[in-house]
């Protein structure tokens, strides 16, 4: 694996070390990552409702916000039109709650993934006509949806499009397009997620209709809480607002009064009272949510959100949590059959894109899939599942490829495509897969090299085993939540002895010891058994880890963290 250090200055991240009177190991990674004035880093450190950003300032925010209080104020039929993920189903009740608490009439269509796809549909439109519907408020969906909104036009229906998604170079023709994203908005955060952007709308709607800013804060800080999930699952950036977002949105969660919500995090095994880290909530709360889009209907969701009834919420988040095993073992056997294929046909440096399709694979599985094979080959991915002649499917990308880009490079290839640079999804003739495969691989090729292959990590800063203590890896920590954009700091340790044999657990994991300048610590190396080689005592190495919150340690008076070794290298 090649360590790639970041930009460093001592006497830069001394003067931060000085004014904000924290340890060397925080300074060195604020300073790296970019926050290298004083009122940077404390705004990092603590953010506040007043780090989010005038919810005016996105594009078309006054339109959206008149035309919502006039359906509410005449009591309008008005249809919420989401998407079958985390995100999607978030924002959905972000404005439902919303829309109730102001006493309008609010009602959701989210479309089954697997019998309706992705985006909005024309077939809904006409039913939501038929049952009177007088505006609709697309979340997480409809920035590539002209046809659909032009049809509602046609129907006297009125349309908000809220979205995040990288639009065409024309916008549907909505009352109202809000999304960071589009050419013409000068809103600060282009990262947000689509429960980030229905936050904000809801923000604004409330101040339009009056509320006091302490009753508008404290619906805010509630409905936070969504949002912090929803932006953790969609794997936006968790820097600037999402952080401000994600950070008060998981403290939020500490005390948690909404049934479906605490029954959710009680199946995902997070104890009440305290609150989840944002890789608790990317590991076990969003794949139990996204497990209902998956299997069965995204709908279970949001009645889970909705209801009042602690036995329904208990018995909801029961299914999510079985629908959730399901979704493990398809993901597990369309991951074991192709990596099987991968090993009677070796990826090689000419392989710089990979598709992969299958006759039945369970679509609602094929984008962790190719996030798992992403991890393992650092290049493009593809997944595809075929029914009836059609494939359909997600792919993933790595740093360099900016997938979006390359699906725009052949649109006549597709039914139906879309997404963003690390993540997108596409609709094809079965029959056409072996012509998309090679497109997208000659299209890789003119732009990645057998580097971008490689296994990359980042390495924040250095460190003398001398300067971990407890209250500077508690520094550390709450740089947190860490997630895609601010992942845990890594640092290097050099010229450090391997102080005993390692010991190895279950056949995949180690535990050893490293001694430093007098100190010794021991450190976890998740699958590390097939590199324990490396590790034999008395060696000298250099070591790459980052810092874990340990509760389990702590609650048994020890220190209440540990070392997670990340690479070594010998010198």
């Amino acid at each position: 694996m090649k360590w790639i250090f970041a930009e460093s200055d001592p006497g830069g991240a001394a003067l931060l070390e000085a004014s904000l009177r924290i340890a060397p190991p925080a300074a060195r990674v604020l300073w790296s990552r970019g926050y290298r004035d004083e009122a940077a880093a404390r705004r990092f450190f603590s953010p506040s409702l007043a780090d989010l950003h005038d919810p005016y300032l996105l594009t078309d925010m006054h339109a959206a916000t008149a035309r919502l209080r006039q359906a509410i104020e005449r009591q309008e039929k008005i249809l919420l039109y989401g998407d079958y993920d985390v995100d999607g189903t978030s924002a959905v009740v972000i404005l439902k709650k919303g829309i109730d608490l102001l006493g309008g009439q609010a009602s959701f269509h989210v479309p089954h993934r697997l019998r309706d796809g992705y985006g909005m549909r024309s077939e809904v439109v006409e039913e939501a006509a038929a049952a009177g519907v007088k505006l609709i408020v697309s979340v997480d969906t409809g920035i590539r949806a002209g046809d659909v909104v032009k049809h509602a036009r046609a129907l006297a229906i009125d349309v908000i499009v809220t979205d995040h998604h990288l639009p065409e170079m024309e916008l549907p023709p909505a009352l109202a397009v809000l999304n960071p994203n589009r050419h013409d908005c000068a809103y600060p955060e282009k990262n947000l997620c689509g429960a980030g952007v229905a936050l904000k709308l809801m923000d604004a709607l409330v101040a339009a209709s009056g509320w006091e800013p302490g009753r508008r804060a404290r619906l805010i800080e509630s409905l936070l809480k969504l949002a912090a999930i929803a932006t953790v699952a969609d794997v936006v950036p968790l820097t600037g607002e999402n952080r401000a977002i994600v950070k008060l949105g998981l403290e939020g969660l500490r005390n948690v009064r909404n049934p479906g919500l605490r029954e959710l995090l009680a199946v995902s095994g997070i104890e009440r009272g305290t609150a989840p880290s944002a890789g608790q909530i990317a590991f076990r709360v969003a794949p139990r949510i996204n497990a209902a889009g998956r299997m069965a209907s995204a709908t279970d969701v949001i009645e889970l959100f909705l209801t009042e009834d602690p036995a329904r919420a208990k018995q909801l988040a029961g299914q999510l949590h079985e629908l959730n095993q399901d979704r493990q073992q398809a993901e597990s056997e369309i991951t074991r059959i192709i990596f099987e294929q991968c090993i009677a046909q070796p990826v090689t440096d000419s392989d710089t894109a990979l598709v992969f399709a299958g006759e039945g694979w369970h679509r609602g599985v094929v984008g962790i899939v190719a996030s798992r094979v992403v991890e393992r080959y650092h290049r493009p991915v593809f997944v595809l599942g075929i029914e009836d002649g059609v494939a359909q499917g997600s792919g993933r990308s790595i740093r360099a490829f900016h997938l979006l880009d390359a699906l725009e490079t052949m649109p006549d290839l597709f039914r139906k495509f879309g997404g963003h640079r690390q993540a997108a999804g596409v609709t094809l003739a079965g029959d056409r897969v072996e012509e998309f495969r090679g497109r997208l691989r000659s299209h890789a090729a003119s732009l990645l090299t057998p580097a971008d292959f490689a296994a990359a990590l980042d390495i924040d800063a250095a460190i003398d085993f001398r300067e971990i203590t407890d209250s500077s890896v508690a520094e550390i920590l709450n740089l947190a939540p860490f997630g895609f954009g601010n992942p845990s700091p890594v640092f290097a340790a050099t010229d450090v002895e391997v102080a005993a044999p390692p010991d190895i657990r279950n056949e995949k994991h180690v535990f050893v010891r490293f001694t430093s300048q007098g100190r010794t610590l021991r450190a976890k190396a998740w699958n590390f058994a097939d590199r324990v080689n490396e590790l034999k005592a008395g060696s000298r190495v250099d070591v790459a880890f980052h810092f874990e919150e340990d509760a389990y340690s702590a609650g048994r008076g020890y220190a209440p963290w540990q070392v997670i070794l990340n690479d070594v290298t010998h010198r």
